[in-house]
């Protein structure tokens, strides 16, 4: 490891999930489901940009925000509708550009930040602190440093030969370290993950692995918190490899749990619908409404109305009433 290397041990938790990891993503490449299924890819993609604008304490919901890209009229904050629509253009335009290039980079950001921010595109030229409440947590690298700094990862993460999903993780962490922008490191740290792992396999393109961190957000702000006072990413890494191997967990391929002969029996609708919650299904056992919700992108009513239908289908088994209102496999399928 050269001087400028960041700083992370390869421990064996690290090692199993890299090995776990490449043997799922091999799998899912092999059946070429994403490259078929657009309205999946498309879902994927909108609960990715929904997530990490979340993350950041953006209001809107899935449903909103599909409305939004698909240009209807959304009643909602302006500047958060505005922050989608950077993101969606940004993930859009993430895989013409190049994982290991600043210009690249400060691209992804102006495109991420527009109309936004002053320094849209540009390295901050102020100090800058990451606030818990009142308390300072986190102070970002001095303004004349930062060019000096991301060259640096960005040469490393080129000429490593770390696996792609350890060299994706430690320059999630690195951008959020050094937190090079005034605002909107966060969004480009998740965004240049995803680039990195795209490159590597383009699957990675449609896994929103955003959704899993935002479900674990108070757990990713304290790792990170703790990684950066070691300067040390170690447990990042590990953190965010459990992340995608969750977020791999939730893409089961319908066809492999339900039999053809159901499955012709639903609608398209109700085949899409549960196209996008049966791996949530499978990995935790159960879903609910608003889980559903999250992952559809369907109002409330919808998602009860398609739930329903798939219990009149004998395809799910509803325990409970209203809100602890549950939804489980049925196991004699």
């Amino acid at each position: 490891m050269t001087a400028n290397a960041p700083k992370f041990t390869i421990t064996t938790e690290i090692t199993n999930l890299v090995a776990e990891i490449s043997e799922k993503i091999g799998q899912i490449q092999g059946k070429k489901e994403y490259e078929r299924n657009l309205h999946l890819r498309k879902v994927n993609r909108l609960r990715s940009i929904q997530s990490s604008t979340a993350i950041e304490g953006n209001s809107l919901s899935l449903e909103q925000i599909t409305d939004v890209i698909n240009g209807r009229r959304v009643v909602g904050n302006p500047r958060e509708i505005r922050e989608v629509r950077n993101a969606y253009d940004a993930y859009e335009h993430a895989l013409t550009l190049n994982p290991y290039k600043i210009a690249d980079f400060l691209y992804a950001h102006k495109m991420m930040t527009a109309e936004l921010v002053n320094e849209a595109g540009k390295f901050r030229s102020g100090n800058v602190g990451v606030f818990s409440g009142k308390k300072v947590v986190h102070i970002g690298a001095k303004p004349e440093y930062l060019l000096s700094l991301m060259t640096d990862l960005f040469k490393w993460a080129k000429n490593t030969k770390e696996h792609p999903l350890i060299k994706s993780a430690v320059m999630h962490f690195e951008i959020e370290f050094i937190h090079p922008f005034s605002d909107g490191n966060g969004r480009m740290g998740r965004l240049w993950q995803t680039l990195v792992l795209s490159t590597w396999q383009p699957v990675f393109a449609w896994i929103p692995v955003e959704t899993i961190v935002y479900e674990n957000q108070a757990e990713y702000y304290a790792v990170l918190g703790r990684a950066e006072k070691t300067a040390d990413s170690t447990e990042f890494i590990e953190f965010i490899l459990s992340a995608i191997l969750r977020a791999i967990n939730e893409l089961s391929n319908i066809t492999e749990i339900i039999p053809e002969k159901i499955t012709e029996l639903l609608t398209k609708t109700q085949r899409d619908f549960l196209t996008n919650i049966i791996g949530f299904i499978q990995t935790n056992g159960e879903i609910d409404n608003y889980r559903a919700q999250l992952l559809t992108g369907k109002s409330p009513e919808m998602t009860k109305k398609l739930l329903e239908a798939l219990v009149a289908n004998k395809v799910l088994i509803a325990t409970g009433r209203t809100k602890g209102r549950k939804y489980k496999l049925n196991p004699n399928l």
